[in-house]
Protein backbone atom coordinates (compact mmCIF):
# COMPACT_ATOMS: atom_id res chain seq x y z
CA UNK A 1 0.00 0.00 0.00
CA UNK A 2 1.62 3.50 -0.83
CA UNK A 3 2.12 5.86 1.55
CA UNK A 4 0.11 9.25 1.72
CA UNK A 5 2.50 12.05 1.54
CA UNK A 6 0.88 15.31 2.99
CA UNK A 7 3.38 17.98 1.59
CA UNK A 8 3.83 16.21 -1.93
CA UNK A 9 -0.01 17.00 -2.47
CA UNK A 10 -0.04 20.52 -1.08
CA UNK A 11 3.08 21.63 -2.78
CA UNK A 12 1.87 19.94 -6.22
CA UNK A 13 -1.34 21.94 -5.68
CA UNK A 14 0.58 25.39 -4.98
CA UNK A 15 2.72 24.64 -7.96
CA UNK A 16 -0.83 24.24 -10.18
CA UNK A 17 -2.14 27.13 -8.63
CA UNK A 18 0.79 29.38 -9.22
CA UNK A 19 0.87 27.96 -13.04
CA UNK A 20 -2.42 29.98 -13.54
CA UNK A 21 -0.96 33.11 -11.93
CA UNK A 22 0.10 35.61 -13.49
CA UNK A 23 4.06 36.52 -14.48
CA UNK A 24 5.29 39.11 -11.78
CA UNK A 25 7.49 41.75 -14.01
CA UNK A 26 10.33 42.72 -13.14
CA UNK A 27 10.52 46.11 -14.45
CA UNK A 28 9.52 48.92 -11.83
CA UNK A 29 6.05 50.38 -12.10
CA UNK A 30 5.98 53.29 -14.61
CA UNK A 31 4.80 56.46 -12.83
CA UNK A 32 2.04 57.93 -14.48
CA UNK A 33 2.16 59.84 -17.63
CA UNK A 34 5.20 58.15 -18.83
CA UNK A 35 5.76 55.18 -21.44
CA UNK A 36 7.84 51.62 -20.26
CA UNK A 37 11.48 52.23 -20.44
CA UNK A 38 12.89 50.44 -23.39
CA UNK A 39 15.82 48.43 -22.09
CA UNK A 40 18.88 47.44 -25.02
CA UNK A 41 19.13 43.80 -25.41
CA UNK A 42 22.59 44.17 -24.78
CA UNK A 43 22.49 45.44 -21.42
CA UNK A 44 19.56 44.28 -18.92
CA UNK A 45 18.83 45.82 -15.82
CA UNK A 46 19.47 44.09 -13.10
CA UNK A 47 19.83 45.47 -9.47
CA UNK A 48 23.68 44.74 -9.11
CA UNK A 49 24.38 46.62 -12.36
CA UNK A 50 22.33 49.56 -10.84
CA UNK A 51 24.32 49.47 -7.55
CA UNK A 52 27.39 49.30 -9.53
CA UNK A 53 26.65 52.66 -12.02
CA UNK A 54 25.35 54.35 -8.71
CA UNK A 55 28.82 53.98 -7.22
CA UNK A 56 30.53 54.41 -10.58
CA UNK A 57 28.60 57.73 -11.63
CA UNK A 58 29.69 59.30 -7.83
CA UNK A 59 33.06 58.09 -8.17
CA UNK A 60 35.50 61.35 -8.39
CA UNK A 61 38.31 58.90 -8.39
CA UNK A 62 37.80 59.05 -12.34
CA UNK A 63 39.00 62.65 -13.44
CA UNK A 64 42.53 64.13 -13.46
CA UNK A 65 41.85 65.83 -10.30
CA UNK A 66 40.17 63.79 -8.18
CA UNK A 67 37.42 65.86 -7.45
CA UNK A 68 34.95 65.56 -10.44
CA UNK A 69 32.27 62.43 -10.96
CA UNK A 70 29.58 61.96 -12.98
CA UNK A 71 27.31 63.75 -10.20
CA UNK A 72 29.28 66.64 -9.86
CA UNK A 73 27.22 68.28 -12.94
CA UNK A 74 24.09 65.79 -12.58
CA UNK A 75 23.47 66.38 -8.59
CA UNK A 76 20.95 64.04 -7.17
CA UNK A 77 19.53 66.85 -4.92
CA UNK A 78 19.58 69.39 -8.08
CA UNK A 79 17.16 66.94 -10.02
CA UNK A 80 20.26 65.74 -11.54
CA UNK A 81 21.74 69.33 -13.02
CA UNK A 82 24.01 71.44 -11.98
CA UNK A 83 21.81 74.50 -11.64
CA UNK A 84 21.99 77.16 -11.48
CA UNK A 85 25.14 77.42 -13.16
CA UNK A 86 24.53 78.28 -16.68
CA UNK A 87 27.39 76.19 -17.91
CA UNK A 88 28.84 73.19 -16.83
CA UNK A 89 32.01 73.47 -14.13
CA UNK A 90 34.23 70.51 -14.53
CA UNK A 91 38.46 69.68 -13.46
CA UNK A 92 40.16 73.21 -11.64
CA UNK A 93 36.70 74.77 -11.99
CA UNK A 94 37.34 75.24 -16.14
CA UNK A 95 33.78 75.94 -17.32
CA UNK A 96 32.62 75.22 -21.33
CA UNK A 97 29.76 75.92 -23.24
CA UNK A 98 27.02 73.65 -22.52
CA UNK A 99 24.04 73.79 -19.57
CA UNK A 100 24.02 70.61 -17.93
CA UNK A 101 20.85 69.14 -19.26
CA UNK A 102 18.95 66.66 -16.43
CA UNK A 103 19.87 62.74 -16.34
CA UNK A 104 16.11 62.24 -15.18
CA UNK A 105 13.83 60.78 -17.91
CA UNK A 106 17.14 60.31 -20.30
CA UNK A 107 15.76 57.07 -20.80
CA UNK A 108 13.76 57.77 -22.90
CA UNK A 109 16.12 60.12 -25.62
CA UNK A 110 16.82 58.85 -29.13
CA UNK A 111 20.53 60.76 -29.01
CA UNK A 112 22.46 62.45 -26.23
CA UNK A 113 24.36 65.90 -25.24
CA UNK A 114 22.53 68.94 -27.09
CA UNK A 115 23.94 68.04 -30.63
CA UNK A 116 22.76 64.57 -30.38
CA UNK A 117 26.31 63.52 -31.01
CA UNK A 118 26.20 59.89 -29.11
CA UNK A 119 23.67 57.89 -29.58
CA UNK A 120 22.59 56.07 -26.35
CA UNK A 121 23.02 56.25 -22.62
CA UNK A 122 26.46 53.62 -23.13
CA UNK A 123 28.10 55.51 -25.55
CA UNK A 124 27.44 59.18 -23.87
CA UNK A 125 29.16 58.11 -20.68
CA UNK A 126 32.46 57.23 -22.51
CA UNK A 127 33.36 60.88 -23.61
CA UNK A 128 32.81 63.26 -20.10
CA UNK A 129 36.22 61.27 -18.76
CA UNK A 130 38.36 62.43 -21.43
CA UNK A 131 36.97 65.80 -21.89
CA UNK A 132 39.50 68.56 -21.24
CA UNK A 133 37.13 71.09 -19.64
CA UNK A 134 35.32 68.55 -17.83
CA UNK A 135 37.00 65.31 -16.12
CA UNK A 136 40.28 65.38 -18.26
CA UNK A 137 41.66 62.63 -18.68
CA UNK A 138 44.07 61.69 -21.14
CA UNK A 139 42.53 57.89 -21.45
CA UNK A 140 40.40 55.56 -20.01
CA UNK A 141 43.04 53.55 -18.32
CA UNK A 142 42.84 55.40 -14.39
CA UNK A 143 38.94 53.98 -14.57
CA UNK A 144 39.96 50.63 -15.81
CA UNK A 145 42.94 50.73 -13.38
CA UNK A 146 40.68 51.69 -10.48
CA UNK A 147 37.97 49.21 -11.29
CA UNK A 148 40.10 46.05 -12.22
CA UNK A 149 41.80 46.68 -8.32
CA UNK A 150 39.71 48.41 -6.13
CA UNK A 151 38.39 45.50 -4.05
CA UNK A 152 34.95 46.64 -3.92
CA UNK A 153 34.50 46.92 -7.75
CA UNK A 154 36.43 43.90 -8.22
CA UNK A 155 33.89 41.75 -6.36
CA UNK A 156 30.65 43.73 -7.54
CA UNK A 157 32.72 43.13 -11.55
CA UNK A 158 32.22 39.65 -10.99
CA UNK A 159 28.73 39.45 -9.25
CA UNK A 160 27.11 42.05 -12.15
CA UNK A 161 29.40 40.67 -15.52
CA UNK A 162 31.17 37.67 -14.17
CA UNK A 163 34.54 39.42 -14.99
CA UNK A 164 38.05 40.27 -13.38
CA UNK A 165 41.04 41.89 -14.28
CA UNK A 166 41.79 42.89 -17.75
CA UNK A 167 38.47 41.51 -18.72
CA UNK A 168 36.59 44.53 -17.34
CA UNK A 169 36.52 46.77 -19.94
CA UNK A 170 34.94 50.32 -20.33
CA UNK A 171 31.83 48.25 -22.09
CA UNK A 172 31.41 47.15 -18.70
CA UNK A 173 31.70 50.60 -17.24
CA UNK A 174 29.57 52.32 -19.36
CA UNK A 175 26.36 49.40 -19.50
CA UNK A 176 26.74 49.86 -15.67
CA UNK A 177 26.35 53.62 -15.83
CA UNK A 178 23.54 53.75 -18.26
CA UNK A 179 21.55 50.67 -15.82
CA UNK A 180 21.86 53.54 -13.38
CA UNK A 181 20.66 56.39 -15.29
CA UNK A 182 17.78 54.18 -16.73
CA UNK A 183 16.37 53.93 -13.81
CA UNK A 184 15.85 57.95 -13.08
CA UNK A 185 12.69 58.24 -15.07
CA UNK A 186 9.76 60.74 -13.44
CA UNK A 187 6.04 61.20 -13.77
CA UNK A 188 2.71 61.44 -11.75
CA UNK A 189 3.22 65.57 -11.82
CA UNK A 190 0.29 67.45 -11.00
CA UNK A 191 -0.17 67.86 -14.75
CA UNK A 192 -0.26 63.91 -15.26
CA UNK A 193 -3.01 63.35 -12.57
CA UNK A 194 -5.20 66.00 -14.10
CA UNK A 195 -4.43 64.64 -17.61
CA UNK A 196 -4.03 61.55 -17.15
CA UNK A 197 -5.68 60.90 -14.41
CA UNK A 198 -8.81 62.58 -14.61
CA UNK A 199 -8.10 64.53 -11.25
CA UNK A 200 -10.08 67.17 -12.03
CA UNK A 201 -8.46 69.89 -9.49
CA UNK A 202 -5.58 68.63 -9.51
CA UNK A 203 -4.26 71.83 -12.20
CA UNK A 204 -5.90 75.90 -11.24
CA UNK A 205 -8.04 77.40 -13.66
CA UNK A 206 -5.04 79.81 -14.94
CA UNK A 207 -3.04 76.75 -15.44
CA UNK A 208 -5.49 74.83 -17.47
CA UNK A 209 -5.24 78.20 -19.53
CA UNK A 210 -1.88 77.64 -19.60
CA UNK A 211 -2.22 74.27 -21.19
CA UNK A 212 -4.56 75.60 -23.77
CA UNK A 213 -2.11 78.12 -24.79
CA UNK A 214 0.58 75.62 -24.71
CA UNK A 215 -1.46 73.45 -26.87
CA UNK A 216 -2.87 76.12 -29.39
CA UNK A 217 -1.77 79.55 -29.66
CA UNK A 218 1.48 78.63 -28.87
CA UNK A 219 2.12 75.62 -30.62
CA UNK A 220 4.68 74.12 -28.45
CA UNK A 221 3.49 71.02 -28.45
CA UNK A 222 4.69 70.61 -31.67
CA UNK A 223 7.98 70.08 -30.75
CA UNK A 224 7.33 69.33 -26.51
CA UNK A 225 5.16 66.40 -27.95
CA UNK A 226 1.83 65.01 -25.71
CA UNK A 227 0.33 61.66 -26.67
CA UNK A 228 -2.77 60.40 -25.60
CA UNK A 229 -1.73 57.99 -23.14
CA UNK A 230 1.97 59.35 -22.48
CA UNK A 231 4.24 62.12 -22.68
CA UNK A 232 7.42 62.71 -22.94
CA UNK A 233 7.45 66.23 -23.96
CA UNK A 234 10.24 66.28 -26.54
CA UNK A 235 10.16 65.01 -30.40
CA UNK A 236 13.46 63.87 -30.08
CA UNK A 237 14.21 66.15 -32.79
CA UNK A 238 16.98 69.28 -33.82
CA UNK A 239 15.66 72.78 -34.14
CA UNK A 240 17.68 76.11 -34.85
CA UNK A 241 14.88 78.54 -32.20
CA UNK A 242 17.64 81.48 -32.31
CA UNK A 243 19.94 81.07 -29.48
CA UNK A 244 23.56 81.59 -29.38
CA UNK A 245 23.87 81.55 -33.24
CA UNK A 246 21.84 85.00 -33.36
CA UNK A 247 25.22 86.19 -32.43
CA UNK A 248 27.83 84.45 -34.72
CA UNK A 249 25.22 85.27 -37.66
CA UNK A 250 28.00 87.27 -39.96
CA UNK A 251 30.59 84.14 -38.94
CA UNK A 252 28.72 81.36 -40.21
CA UNK A 253 30.20 80.91 -44.10
CA UNK A 254 33.52 81.05 -42.33
CA UNK A 255 33.22 79.22 -39.72
CA UNK A 256 31.13 76.15 -41.19
CA UNK A 257 33.65 75.83 -44.28
CA UNK A 258 36.41 75.77 -41.55
CA UNK A 259 35.07 73.18 -39.54
CA UNK A 260 34.03 71.13 -42.79
CA UNK A 261 37.76 71.44 -44.01
CA UNK A 262 39.04 70.42 -40.75
CA UNK A 263 37.73 66.65 -41.21
CA UNK A 264 37.84 66.27 -37.17
CA UNK A 265 37.21 63.05 -35.57
CA UNK A 266 34.19 62.75 -33.34
CA UNK A 267 36.49 62.90 -30.08
CA UNK A 268 37.93 66.00 -31.74
CA UNK A 269 34.49 67.56 -32.37
CA UNK A 270 33.59 66.58 -28.81
CA UNK A 271 36.67 68.68 -27.31
CA UNK A 272 35.93 71.30 -30.26
CA UNK A 273 32.31 71.97 -28.98
CA UNK A 274 33.14 72.23 -25.13
CA UNK A 275 36.07 74.94 -25.53
CA UNK A 276 35.71 76.82 -28.19
CA UNK A 277 31.65 79.06 -27.55
CA UNK A 278 31.84 79.72 -31.38
CA UNK A 279 31.97 76.28 -32.47
CA UNK A 280 29.83 75.67 -29.84
CA UNK A 281 26.80 77.68 -31.30
CA UNK A 282 27.47 75.85 -34.81
CA UNK A 283 25.05 73.29 -32.87
CA UNK A 284 24.04 69.61 -35.06
CA UNK A 285 26.15 70.72 -37.80
CA UNK A 286 29.03 69.83 -35.91
CA UNK A 287 28.08 66.78 -35.95
CA UNK A 288 26.16 66.38 -39.53
CA UNK A 289 27.76 68.76 -41.73
CA UNK A 290 24.24 69.12 -42.62
CA UNK A 291 23.65 72.83 -43.50
CA UNK A 292 20.17 72.48 -42.49
CA UNK A 293 21.52 71.28 -39.23
CA UNK A 294 23.30 75.23 -38.25
CA UNK A 295 22.19 76.45 -35.00
CA UNK A 296 19.92 73.30 -34.33
CA UNK A 297 19.58 72.15 -30.80
CA UNK A 298 17.85 69.04 -29.20
CA UNK A 299 14.82 69.84 -27.95
CA UNK A 300 14.97 68.90 -24.58
CA UNK A 301 12.34 67.36 -22.07
CA UNK A 302 9.85 69.86 -20.58
CA UNK A 303 9.33 67.64 -17.37
CA UNK A 304 10.52 69.22 -14.11
CA UNK A 305 11.64 72.51 -16.28
CA UNK A 306 10.43 74.77 -13.48
CA UNK A 307 13.36 73.29 -11.50
CA UNK A 308 16.32 72.90 -14.14
CA UNK A 309 16.74 76.22 -14.82
CA UNK A 310 18.78 78.77 -16.52
CA UNK A 311 17.58 77.25 -19.41
CA UNK A 312 18.80 76.52 -23.68
CA UNK A 313 22.14 74.80 -24.58
CA UNK A 314 23.99 77.28 -23.48
CA UNK A 315 21.87 78.67 -20.03
CA UNK A 316 21.30 81.95 -21.63
CA UNK A 317 17.76 82.08 -20.24
CA UNK A 318 18.19 82.46 -16.48
CA UNK A 319 13.53 82.16 -16.27
CA UNK A 320 10.81 80.41 -17.69
CA UNK A 321 9.36 83.61 -18.50
CA UNK A 322 12.50 84.24 -20.56
CA UNK A 323 12.13 81.59 -22.72
CA UNK A 324 8.47 82.16 -23.15
CA UNK A 325 9.58 85.66 -24.38
CA UNK A 326 12.30 84.63 -26.60
CA UNK A 327 9.76 82.25 -28.64
CA UNK A 328 7.01 85.31 -27.99
CA UNK A 329 9.18 87.17 -30.23
CA UNK A 330 9.68 85.51 -32.83
CA UNK A 331 13.31 83.47 -31.92
CA UNK A 332 15.06 86.78 -30.74
CA UNK A 333 15.63 88.50 -27.69
CA UNK A 334 14.50 91.86 -28.07
CA UNK A 335 11.25 92.45 -30.74
CA UNK A 336 12.59 93.48 -33.95
CA UNK A 337 16.24 92.21 -34.01
CA UNK A 338 17.28 90.16 -37.00
CA UNK A 339 16.63 86.78 -37.12
CA UNK A 340 19.72 84.48 -38.18
CA UNK A 341 18.73 82.70 -41.85
CA UNK A 342 18.85 79.20 -40.50
CA UNK A 343 16.24 79.71 -38.19
CA UNK A 344 13.73 76.81 -37.66
CA UNK A 345 10.60 77.45 -40.43
CA UNK A 346 8.10 76.96 -37.09
CA UNK A 347 9.59 79.89 -34.76
CA UNK A 348 8.08 83.22 -35.33
CA UNK A 349 5.96 85.84 -33.40
CA UNK A 350 3.31 83.89 -31.12
CA UNK A 351 1.76 87.36 -29.94
CA UNK A 352 1.04 86.02 -26.64
CA UNK A 353 -0.28 88.68 -23.85
CA UNK A 354 1.45 89.49 -20.75
CA UNK A 355 -1.45 87.26 -18.83
CA UNK A 356 -0.85 84.41 -21.44
CA UNK A 357 2.86 84.48 -21.08
CA UNK A 358 2.23 84.37 -17.29
CA UNK A 359 -0.29 81.44 -17.70
CA UNK A 360 1.77 79.48 -19.98
CA UNK A 361 4.50 79.50 -17.15
CA UNK A 362 2.15 78.30 -14.54
CA UNK A 363 1.72 75.51 -16.73
CA UNK A 364 4.66 74.21 -17.57
CA UNK A 365 5.41 74.68 -13.09
CA UNK A 366 2.82 71.86 -13.67
CA UNK A 367 5.44 69.39 -14.90
CA UNK A 368 7.57 69.03 -11.69
CA UNK A 369 7.53 65.63 -10.36
CA UNK A 370 6.50 65.39 -6.68
CA UNK A 371 9.81 64.49 -5.50
CA UNK A 372 11.71 67.45 -7.45
CA UNK A 373 8.21 69.87 -6.32
CA UNK A 374 9.92 70.66 -2.73
CA UNK A 375 12.65 72.80 -4.84
CA UNK A 376 10.02 75.09 -6.86
CA UNK A 377 7.36 75.65 -4.27
CA UNK A 378 3.75 75.89 -6.89
CA UNK A 379 2.51 79.51 -7.14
Amino acid sequence: MKKFNFWSVITAGFIILLSGMPAVSTEPAVPLGLPHVEYPEENPQTPGKIALGNKLFNDERFSSTGMVSCATCHEAEKTFTDSPLKVSEGINKLTGTRNAPTVVNSAYFEKLFWDGRSPDLEDQALHPFLNPVEMGLKDHTPILDIVRTDGEYKKLFRDVFGKTGTSITMKEVTQAIAAFERTKISGDSPFDRWYYGGEKDALTPEEKQGFDIFVNKGRCVSCHVIEQTQAVFTDNRFHNVGVGINDIQADIPGLAGEFIKAKLTASEVDIKILTDKRTSELGRFAVTQNFDDLGAFKTSTLRNIAVTGPYMHDGSLKTLKEVVEHYNNGGVAKKGDPVNDFLGSGIRPLNLTDDQVTDLVLFMETLTSPEFARKQPRK
